[in-house]
């Protein structure tokens, strides 16, 4: 792929999790619920990270499991300590999605989703810079 087109592509992943980053930190109200809102921050980790696998031109797992997407990182990329819990945002891609398979989701969880969430875009933007 032509570097300015790969320029574009990572650039529109990142614009995308931080899309999804922005609306994992709307403020919750009595009609919009944390499993949605932790939707959001997983979709910004998962985009985030597949950014990265954009910009070392390789190809981008087909899943939302975050636990396979970072198995499959190239070696000289090690996660940090503080990512290593990544994967527990795995089942707010799907489980919380659709309604009758949702599980109530705490406040606590919801803080620790969206820190990991902002963590993996710092951590993104760093190594593709």
């Amino acid at each position: 792929m032509p570097a300015a087109k790969q320029d574009a592509v990572i650039k529109s992943w990142l614009d995308s999790a931080r899309s999804d980053f922005e609306l994992a930190c709307v403020k919750k109200t009595r009609k919009i619920r944390y499993e949605h809102l932790c939707f959001h921050a997983q979709q910004a980790a998962e985009k985030s990270i597949k950014a990265l696998f954009f910009s070392l031109n390789i190809e981008v797992p087909r899943t939302h499991d975050l636990a396979y997407v970072i198995d499959h990182l190239p070696t000289p990329f090690v996660v940090p300590p503080h990512l290593l819990l990544l994967p527990v945002l795995t089942k707010y891609a799907v489980q919380f999605r659709y309604p009758g398979q949702e599980m109530s989701v705490t406040r606590k969880e919801y803080i620790k989703a969206v820190d990991l969430a902002e963590a993996t875009l710092h951590w993104v933007n760093d190594v593709i810079k």
